[in-house]
C-alpha cells in the first residue's frame, strides 16, 4: 500500500468547512477503500495558522465539524496582509521541512491559503488547491490575488462549478491538472444541517422562523472607510426598521464601529441584535431559517442557495456567479444605499427555492479523496 502523506493548512473559519469533509472523507476511504482493496491509504496532519484565533472563531469550529485538533499551531495571529503572509510562511517552513508532506492541501482564498502556497512550492512540495479557479475580476479585493498566485503555483486545482474551469483553461493551467469535484463547503452544511436545526439560538434571541434577517459583514470595503460605515449603519437602520435583524459582529468590524463612534448610533435600532461572533451550528441554525441575508461574504453565498434563502451580496462583483445565474443571490452596489435597499425590498418579496448547481450534494470531500487516491495511476511528474 501506497502511503500518501497529506498535509492540511487552515487558517480561518470558511477553511474549516471546506477542509473537514476532505479529511473525513480521507479517513472513511482508510478504512473501507471504497469498497475496494486500495492501493492507496491516507497519512493526514492538520497545521492551523492561527490567523483567525479566539474561541468563537476557532476552537468551538473544531468541535462543530468534528475536525481533528492540528498537530501544529503556529499562532500567527492578524496584522497587515503583508504582515500575516509572511509570518504564515516563515513559521510554516519549517514544519514542511520537518513532515517532508506528499502534497499540501490548501483551501480557498485567505492569506494563509497563499502562504501556504507560496511556502510548499518554493520548497518543491507539491500543492493542491481546494476551491480554485474562482474569479471576482475585481483586483482590489485581496482575496482575489491570494486566488489568481495560488492558482499559478498549485498542481492539483479542485474547482466548485463549471465556470471555475473555465477560467483556469483561459489562463492556461493544463486540463489534466484540473478535477471539477463540488463544494466541500455544502458537504459541512448538509452533515450539520439537522444538528444544527435543533440548537436553541432562535428561542435565545427570541426569533421566530422566517421572521427575521442575518446580516455579516467585514470586507475592507465596507468597514474599513468612514464612509463605508456609514452606510452600513444606514442600512442596518432602515433594514430594522422593516424587520428584525441579527448581526453577528466579525472583531474587526466591531473594533471599526467603536472607533468610528458608531456603535452607539447602532444601539438605538431597537430591532436589530448585535451579537459576538456565532459557532458554525448556531450561526447554521441562525441563516437556514432567516428570512433574508445581507452579507459580504464569499461561503455564504453558497450556504443560502442550497438553503433556498435570499441573499443580498453588498459587493460589486462575485467571484461565485453560480449562485446568481442558479442560487439565490444577488448583488448590491456597496456605495448606494438605495441601490442595497432596492435589492433587499426584492429579495424579501422572492420566493425562498433551495437550488442545487452541478456537483453540490455534499460528496465534494469523497471526489477530491478518490481524485487523491487515483494519482498513482496517473501521469504527474511530481508523483514519487
Amino acid at each position: 500500500t501506497l502511503r500518501l502523506r497529506l498535509l492540511h493548512v487552515v487558517g480561518t473559519r470558511p477553511n474549516f468547512m471546506k477542509t473537514a469533509p476532505i479529511m473525513a472523507a480521507a479517513e472513511r476511504w482508510n478504512r473501507d477503500g471504497a469498497g475496494e482493496p486500495s492501493r492507496v491509504a491516507f497519512e493526514q496532519t492538520l497545521v492551523h495558522t492561527g490567523q483567525h484565533y479566539d474561541r468563537a472563531m476557532s476552537e468551538v469550529f473544531f468541535e462543530d465539524l468534528g475536525l481533528p485538533q492540528p498537530a501544529r499551531f503556529l499562532n500567527t495571529g492578524s496584522g497587515s496582509h503583508a504582515y500575516q503572509t509572511a509570518s504564515v510562511m516563515t513559521a510554516l517552513e519549517p514544519v514542511l521541512l520537518e513532515l517532508q508532506p506528499d502534497l499540501v492541501v490548501v483551501v480557498g482564498d485567505v492569506n494563509s491559503t497563499l502562504a501556504a502556497a507560496l511556502t510548499a512550492a518554493k520548497l518543491q512540495i507539491p500543492v493542491a488547491h481546494v476551491e480554485a479557479g474562482l474569479r471576482s475580476r475585481d483586483r482590489s479585493m485581496p482575496e482575489e490575488l491570494n486566488r489568481i498566485v495560488t492558482d499559478a503555483v498549485a498542481d492539483l486545482l479542485f474547482t466548485t462549478c463549471r465556470d471555475a474551469d473555465q477560467n483556469l483553461l483561459a489562463e492556461g493551467v493544463a486540463a489534466e491538472k484540473i478535477h471539477f469535484v463540488g463544494n466541500p463547503m455544502i458537504d459541512s452544511l448538509e452533515m450539520c444541517r439537522r444538528k444544527a436545526l435543533e440548537r436553541p439560538i432562535l428561542a435565545s434571541m427570541g426569533l421566530e422562523p422566517r421572521q427575521y434577517a442575518v446580516v455579516t459583514l467585514h470586507r475592507p470595503s465596507n468597514v474599513d472607510s468612514e464612509d463605508g460605515l456609514r452606510r452600513v449603519v444606514e442600512v442596518l437602520r432602515r433594514l430594522s426598521q422593516t424587520i428584525p435583524v441579527v448581526f453577528p459582529v466579525h472583531a474587526r468590524t466591531r473594533q471599526r464601529l467603536d472607533h468610528g463612534g458608531f456603535a452607539a448610533e447602532l444601539s438605538g435600532c431597537t430591532g436589530l441584535h448585535l451579537s459576538e461572533p456565532l459557532g458554525y451550528l448556531d450561526f447554521l441554525a441562525l441563516m437556514a431559517q432567516a428570512r433574508l441575508v445581507l452579507t459580504d461574504s464569499g461561503g455564504i453565498q453558497e450556504e443560502t442557495t442550497v438553503l433556498g434563502v435570499p441573499c443580498v451580496t453588498v459587493r460589486k462583483s462575485t467571484e461565485r456567479p453560480v449562485t446568481i445565474t442558479e442560487g439565490t443571490n444577488r448583488l448590491a452596489d456597496p456605495d448606494d444605499v438605495e441601490a442595497i435597499m432596492r435589492a433587499v425590498d426584492e429579495a424579501l418579496a422572492a420566493a425562498a427555492v433551495p437550488r442545487r448547481p452541478e456537483l453540490w450534494d455534499g460528496h465534494a470531500g469523497e471526489r477530491i479523496v478518490g481524485a487523491l487516491a487515483s494519482l498513482p495511476t496517473l501521469a504527474y511528474p511530481w508523483y514519487g
